[in-house]
């Protein structure tokens, strides 16, 4: 019986489909090569923004359609953010579903399904799991792997849906993350990310060391251990971890990224706005200038480190001024990326009770600037790199040309070269840039 999981949202449900898609296949069942072929079809879904459910209810409305008229045996499933916030509700949004499995219960997704075949659908699961590790394989064959290290969040943002479909904080034990980051490079990946919604958090809740242990460079926070820990696993060529979080950016903290070898110059460090009272009304547990600090500490410690960061605009109250505070800041910071989102109240939150007082025309506006803003940056900064060497991690043939090569730096950016006999998949590599987009670096191999 052949599966096909498509995947809406965050690096966390990318991990967890993959989890997923792991767990099925020990189970015996085949992944699809499409939706056409496909017995099961799973949607992972996301329920941060309203646009992103609305995309995921869309196609399962499509998906269930065309299995009535032309695969009446086929089984529409859906797992994540959007099942453990709408729960039996779902199945009234979308009749005709198979079932739904929440975000602490996927690990039962085999269980699921046996009720499902046994004509009891549709079947809903969106309990705790009794074992928080029970999800943890991956599919062989890439180069790069999520790693989960910290589930579920406390912040308690007021505009965040996530506290409410993922759950309290719980860290895994550091042995365990360390074991599957070696079990990964056995397999041949090179590089993984460690996973976390506030993931310098780790261990702030629970206990992730054994006690009595230490560490070999004088860490004492949990994070900054785990970073070296995975330093030190022979075979791993690049550590890079996401989301950030200002308060996390300590001196251990820069002290990691600045001292460790395989720890990248990279950081996805959500800002959401550059107004004080905007980051108030947000709870987001910082100012501008606590957020500026943890920038600079990063930039004067770690040279050449890439911010990436997320904003939202039209957030209920923003003013004019409050906006083009938030596009000076931008360009104070000079982060190299940036997600640019506009506010969707989402039901449940705290920011949901209040006027969503900007115009959807403004908040449109709001976020064509920013992003025009953010393209001129991006293009400044890669300008920059021309004539520059850069280290790229060698993924195979560009989608885009299958006659060039492309692989990522370690500040993330994507580079398109012409391969060179000798160099493989897998292999890091020199590449002179010759010239740029805002996208992508291009340039041949140095060596």
């Amino acid at each position: 019986m052949k599966f096909l999981v498509i995947t809406y949202g965050c690096q966390m449900n990318v991990r967890d489909s993959e989890a997923v898609t792991a767990l099925l296949m020990r189970q015996g069942y085949e992944r699809a090569e499409g939706e056409a072929d496909a017995d099961i079809i799973v949607i992972n879904t996301c329920s941060v923004r309203g646009k992103a459910e609305a995309k995921a209810l869309g196609k399962l409305g499509l998906l269930v359609a065309d299995s009535r008229r032309n695969y009446p045996d086929r089984v529409i499933g859906v797992m994540g953010c959007m099942v453990q916030r709408l729960g039996e509700e779902l199945f009234k949004k979308v009749p005709g579903l198979g079932f739904g499995i929440g975000t602490h219960a996927l690990s039962r997704l085999p269980l699921v399904l046996q009720e499902v075949f046994e004509g009891k659908a549709p079947v809903l699961d969106v309990d705790e799991d009794d074992d928080p590790e029970a999800l943890t394989g991956h599919v062989e064959g890439n180069l790069s792997a999520y790693v989960n290290i910290l589930l579920g969040c406390d912040r308690r943002c007021t505009y965040c849906i996530v506290p409410h479909v993922r759950g309290h904080e719980w860290s895994r034990p550091a042995d365990s993350v360390v074991a599957e980051v070696g079990e990964l490079v056995a397999q041949g990946v090179r590089e993984v990310t460690l996973l976390g919604q506030s993931v310098m958090n780790y261990g702030r809740r629970n206990a992730v060391w054994p006690e009595g242990s230490t560490s070999a460079g004088g860490y004492e926070t949990p994070f900054p251990r785990l970073l070296e820990a995975v330093d030190a696993v022979v075979g791993i060529e690049r550590v890079r971890f996401t989301s950030g979080h200002p308060s996390g950016c300590t001196t251990e903290l820069v002290r990691a990224m600045s001292e460790l070898p395989t720890v990248c110059e990279h950081l996805h460090l959500p800002c959401q706005s550059g107004s004080d009272p905007i980051l108030a009304r947000m709870r987001r547990g910082y100012t501008s200038d606590q957020f500026r600090q943890a920038a600079r500490a990063l930039q004067a410690a770690v040279p050449g480190v890439a911010l990436s960061t997320d904003i939202i605009v039209g957030f209920p109250g923003e003013t004019g001024e409050d906006f083009e505070r938030t596009r000076a800041f931008m360009a104070e910071i000079g982060f190299d990326n940036a997600f640019i989102f506009k506010y969707s109240p989402r039901s449940g939150t705290p920011a949901a009770e209040w006027p969503d007082d900007v115009s959807d025309e403004e908040k449109m506006r709001r976020n064509q600037v920013l992003l025009e803003d953010q393209t001129r940056r991006v293009e400044a900064i890669n300008r920059a790199l021309v004539g520059q060497d850069v280290n790229v991690l060698v993924e195979g043939p560009s989608l885009r040309n299958a006659a060039r090569w492309s692989g990522r730096t370690r500040t993330n950016k994507v580079v398109v070269f012409d391969p060179v006999p000798g160099v493989e998949r897998g292999n890091c590599v020199d590449v002179t840039v010759d010239r740029v987009t805002a996208t992508t670096l291009y340039g041949g191999v140095t060596s």
